[in-house]
């Protein structure tokens, strides 16, 4: 049990100092080089936000690591074929099957209203910066049946996490106006900080687009992916225009409830719940007379 339970390190918790830093040195940056009209950089109200929305996001993910951990290991056993942490080519199909899983998982956020009402926090801040990354929801149990594929397909339980954390890790870095455009090899084939502000653009031309999280592949096969030109108008269609952290949790959670509440069917219920966000019922045919 001992050594089951030692799989529950996170890298994310340990890079967090790390995290901290970068957002430290990005102010320092901003401050003393100076930016453009471009970049609107820090504010205290919003980074408070921001970083205190994560620390909590921390404690909540390291107790669901728990549940994940127990959940994955009894689908690895029913798994017909097992691959070994010895073996490259099993970081290899882990870390590949990591980016399919999170890019499904990250396209289903933003078009199922009842994921979107979590996902919605990480993107609620109507700055772009290091903080913004680590604004990050308390409510994480959807990930749970996503990334059980990968438990399921024979990949060991303790390296499925190990995986999900590398992607935050480097998504993280994304999250930033400071870095314009990197190579094109690259921006082609990798995520970047141009790729991830358009996803973070609330411009209807820059909506759901560039979900991928290490990689921008995915985006391109499945046809999500949107180029960067005009720079992005970050936050909401419709901001929360509140800094209170339960108001910007759980807003969503509760339109959701008052929205089922006020539906005149069992289908117009479950629309509300499990319909992209901004779905409303069709309106019912006008009888000729």
């Amino acid at each position: 049990m001992a050594d089951f339970l030692a799989h529950l390190s996170d890298p994310v918790l340990l890079a967090t100092p790390v995290f901290v830093l970068f957002v430290a040195i990005e102010i320092l940056a901003l401050h003393v080089l100076g930016h453009d009209d471009n970049v609107i950089g820090y504010s205290v109200k919003d980074t408070r936000t921001s970083m205190s929305m994560g620390a909590v996001a921390v404690v909540i993910n390291g107790v669901f690591r728990i549940a994940m951990l127990f959940v994955f290991a009894a689908l690895y056993e029913l798994a017909p074929v097992k691959f070994s942490p010895h073996d490259w080519w099993t970081w290899v199909l882990m870390l590949l099957g990591q980016e399919i899983v999170f890019y499904a998982y990250h396209r289903a956020s933003h078009r199922v209203r009842i994921m979107w009402a979590g996902h919605q926090v990480h993107h609620s801040s109507e700055h772009y910066n290091f903080s913004t990354a680590l604004r990050q929801k308390w409510t994480p149990y959807f990930q749970l049946p996503f990334w059980s594929v990968l438990a399921l397909a024979g990949i060991p339980p303790w390296m499925i996490l190990t995986g999900l954390s590398i992607d935050l890790v480097y998504q993280f870095f994304v999250h930033t106006e400071k870095i314009r455009k990197l190579p094109r090899w690259f921006e082609y084939v990798f995520n970047t900080p141009s790729h991830h502000r358009v996803h973070h653009g609330s411009d209807q031309e820059y909506l759901d687009a560039n979900y991928g999280g290490i990689l921008i592949i995915w985006d391109r096969m499945f046809g999500s992916f949107v180029p960067e030109g005009k720079r992005p108008t970050y936050g909401l269609t419709k901001n929360v225009e509140s800094y209170n952290l339960l108001k910007v949790g759980f807003h969503e959670y509760g339109s959701i409830l008052r929205d089922v509440r006020a539906a005149g069917s069992w289908r117009d219920k479950l629309g509300y719940v499990f319909g992209p966000p901004g779905w409303q019922p069709k309106e019912a045919p006008v009888r000729a007379l």
